[in-house]
């Protein structure tokens, strides 16, 4: 495939990560075998807050990918980062779904927050193929603890969204150890807290808007 195509595939890719609904999930939603529950407003607009937030989470997960894809060395590496995307694909479409039952949509930050993300995929790729694994195992182990903590953070009868946020806890999870025994390197520290400000920045802005 020459370069032409693979610009062509990557444009595609992000219309169909950035226009709502567009992306099809290839497993079945762990929601749809969760029991429904009535929630009050407030609750609603909480779980759709948080949704929002995992959304957007995906959105930049599949612009990671992509960009790292793009410029990574290795076949077996880039071969890896497709099949994440396509996992993480699965994850946007729940969280897309799960919000469309909230009477809610995702964040209007989505278009900036994939180029930020694409950008910083293609440099760590650019990097090599251990910084690119690396920047991975870091980036899903960050969305873990926030996965966590949004489970925590849920209504209690709010079962759908649970049942979704588990299910990517244990793909993200799987991820980052997969990175790891690919031979990811240990990022420096000022990279691991500069992603974790990023990430705050994210999660601050996304809850609302």
């Amino acid at each position: 495939m020459n370069l032409i195509d693979t610009l062509i595939m990557q444009a595609d890719q992000a219309l169909r990560t950035l226009v709502p609904g567009a992306t099809v999930a290839h497993s079945q939603n762990p929601a749809d075998l969760a029991a429904s529950a009535d929630l009050s407003d407030d609750e609603r607009r909480h779980a759709a807050g948080l949704m929002r937030i995992n959304q957007c989470g995906e959105v930049c997960a599949q612009a990671l990918y992509q960009g790292q894809a793009l410029t990574a060395k290795l076949p077996q590496v880039r071969e890896s980062m497709e099949t994440a995307a396509q996992e993480e694909g699965d994850h946007l479409a729940w969280c897309e779904s799960r919000l469309k039952e909230l009477g809610s949509h995702g964040t209007l930050l989505n278009p900036l927050f994939y180029g930020l993300s694409y950008g910083m995929g293609a440099l760590a790729g650019l990097a090599g193929d251990k910084w690119s694994l690396g920047f991975v195992a870091e980036t899903e182990d960050q969305v873990c603890r926030h996965l966590q903590e949004h489970l925590q953070q849920l209504p209690a009868q709010d079962a759908k969204s649970r049942a979704i946020l588990q299910q990517m806890l244990a793909d993200e999870g799987r991820h980052a150890a997969t990175a790891r025994d690919a031979g990811a390197a240990r990022l420096p520290q000022p990279v691991q807290q500069g992603m974790r400000l990023l990430a705050r920045a994210m999660k601050a802005t996304t809850y609302r808007v």
